[in-house]
């Protein structure tokens, strides 16, 4: 699934007003801007494990399809890598395994695409390969939502970095004293692995009923501050702007997801482990897979 990561940056507290103005000033976007992009090189190592997982997405327009699908399968399937890319006129997802040379052979030759340059990308490590094969496909969305106005090609919605977030919740509630709700998107068994202690589930069967959901439940969220989060942050591309169009304020998306917030933070605040839509089935908070998986 949303793949995994690099490094394991430490999350600071500031100790002073300053440092503070500063952290919410780097870590807190407000409006549409892109989040602050990592280079995807050079590769983390991680000793012992042979097999590197990513997982990137990009809300970008994509008008050759059918070229890309056709050059990308033949080039993975040659570098002997496996997984899923899913290709759609609004971007690409992907989820892909293989020895870290091919991958970063692979990484390399598609980010001389410019619109796929500095594409931030999710690192783990795993024993054995999480896929059977290779397939790229062609969908009318990376991540259905079945809402064709909301565009993150147009700007993404507000999020929060990973490091801030921790930072809320040990305090209780954001900088400007409002509680925090964490709100989960992702579906009803995805959440029964793990997920934020307290967190807001609305059970859902598919990630397309959210529009509804959140509808449904908006009242219960007024006067919070809403943290919408899932595996590795595309749902909540989505799920942010949804509740934005709704007039809804003071709402974020968790910027990189689970993930992300595995890579920096590490397990604080969360139960459990992050369910993976590969034969790992599960990742703890060291990213690292169920045993024997």
């Amino acid at each position: 699934m949303s793949g995994s990561p690099p490094e394991n940056p430490t999350c600071t507290t500031p100790s002073s007003a300053a440092s503070l103005s500063t952290a919410r000033h780097s870590s807190v976007s407000s409006s549409g801007s892109p989040a602050p992009t990592q280079p995807s090189l050079p590769i983390p190592t991680q000793p012992g494990l042979p097999v590197l997982n990513i997982a990137a997405y990009r809300f970008v327009l994509v008008n050759d399809r059918d070229r890309l699908q056709k050059n990308w399968l033949e080039r993975c399937l040659g570098l002997k890598i496996k997984g899923t890319i899913l290709i759609a006129p609004e971007g690409i997802n992907l989820f892909l395994a293989a020895d870290p040379q091919a991958i970063e052979l692979w990484l390399s030759e598609l980010q001389q695409d410019p619109r796929f340059a500095d594409l931030e990308v999710k690192y783990s490590w795993s024993q054995h390969q999480p896929f059977e094969r290779m397939r790229v496909r062609l969908k009318k969305e990376i991540i259905r939502m079945n809402s064709p106005d909301l565009a993150p090609v147009a700007g993404r919605a507000p999020w929060i970095s990973a490091s801030t977030l921790a930072r809320w919740l040990d305090q209780g509630h954001d900088d400007h004293g409002r509680p925090i709700v964490m709100l989960d998107t992702r579906n009803a068994f995805e959440v029964d692995y793990g997920s934020f202690h307290h967190a807001v589930s609305y059970q859902l069967k598919q990630f397309s009923d959210f529009p509804k959901a959140i509808k449904a439940h908006r009242q219960a969220l007024e006067g919070k501050t809403v943290v919408s989060f899932c595996t590795g942050g595309i749902r909540c591309e989505k799920a942010g702007l949804l509740m934005q169009s709704m007039g809804m304020t003071h709402c974020y998306q968790l910027d990189g997801g689970i993930l992300k917030y595995f890579e920096t933070v590490g397990q604080r605040h969360f139960q459990g482990r992050c369910f993976v839509f590969d034969q790992r089935e599960a990742l703890d908070a060291d990213l690292q897979a169920m045993p024997g998986q």
